[in-house]
């Protein structure tokens, strides 16, 4: 049971950190929100609250609606639309399918030691990609970098147009640059897009000593036929393993919104990766958070767009290690 003492806290949190910036960065809620939504805040001081109880005035009503956009804003639901994306298992059938990675890019040979750079949360939007293009500059300056990946929303809403400007840096890197799908690049139905010019969401790169596994939680779920075959793949691996997707799987506190929704399929995760996995790296929550479960190290990253956060991880014959930087 939640004190009622903590309880304007906690709205105030809630407030900051979800409703504030959904109805601030969503252009689709300003245009009808504003003025007829004026402020956030003025819903938080209606709300009067007193030791023994909780009093309901008219404003928290209001509230309780926002409460209710904002969780519909998770990662099963397309802001725009209030419909669920459910389309997991048909992108899942798109086995193989690459259309944006080379096949040298898919055969890597990485040596013993080398590092590389994972971002998360970019949400390139309208071609502006907020100075990733500099990213050229990290990469090209250390010769040990091998790949880069991202770990999922690398774009605002899944349009062909930012689809293609992430595929225009990626190809500068001169390194290979592997795309995980998140749940703003399946939004307004775009899945499509992403078929189109990237292909899989699902996929391994076997790079010698070490693999990638790059899983589909854009819906921020697994489904039994991933973790299936992410089983049957971890059977026949050797050496050091990594795996990335984009919804992070542990909550930081009470407020978060947008998790993971199926414990059962994180404790099978957890159960699988035991002693086979060297790190997980995701993204989502735009805040930067590392959990041990199994042995294993989750690391959640910043997100790139406003906080310009990337994570080198460096790999050594004794083991890794990972560096939070800011681009």
């Amino acid at each position: 049971m939640v004190n009622n003492d903590r309880v304007p806290d906690i709205l105030k949190h809630l407030s900051q950190r979800h409703i504030e910036p959904l109805v601030r960065g969503t252009k689709f809620w300003a245009n009808i929100a504003n003025p007829a939504l004026p402020s956030v805040s003025l819903c938080l001081r209606e709300l009067k609250f007193t030791n023994k109880c909780t009093r309901i005035v008219p404003g928290m009503v209001f509230f309780s609606i926002i409460l209710g956009v904002c969780a519909l804003a998770g990662c099963s639901v397309d802001l725009l639309g209030f419909f669920g994306s459910n389309d997991l298992d048909i992108r899942l059938e798109e086995k193989n399918n690459f259309k944006f990675l080379s096949s040298a890019h898919r055969n890597p040979s990485f040596e013993e030691e080398y590092s590389f750079i994972v971002l998360a949360d970019t949400h390139i939007e309208n071609g502006n990609a907020f100075g990733l293009e500099k990213l050229e500059n990290v990469v090209k300056s250390d010769t040990a970098i091998k790949f880069v990946i991202i770990c999922g929303d690398i774009t605002q809403n899944g349009s062909e147009r930012d689809i293609k400007k992430f595929m225009e840096i990626a190809n500068s890197l001169g390194v290979p640059c592997y795309p995980v799908i998140g749940n703003h690049d399946v939004y307004l139905g775009n899945w499509p897009e992403w078929k189109k010019h990237i292909g899989s969401t699902r996929y391994k790169i076997n790079g010698g000593g070490t693999t990638l596994f790059v899983l589909d939680t854009a819906n921020c779920y697994f489904g039994n036929a991933q973790l299936d075959w992410l089983e049957k793949e971890l059977k026949k691996t050797d050496g050091r393993v990594f795996v990335f997707t984009h919804a992070d799987l542990f909550m930081q506190d009470i407020t978060e919104f947008q998790q993971f929704t199926d414990t059962r399929e994180r404790a099978r995760l957890i159960s699988m990766l035991r002693g086979k996995c060297d790190a997980v790296l995701t993204g989502h929550s735009h805040a930067k958070f590392e959990h041990t479960a199994g042995g294993v190290p989750y690391i959640t990253l910043d997100d790139y767009r406003d906080k310009r956060g990337y994570c080198r991880v460096t790999v050594t014959k004794t083991g890794i290690s990972w560096k939070h930087e800011k681009l």
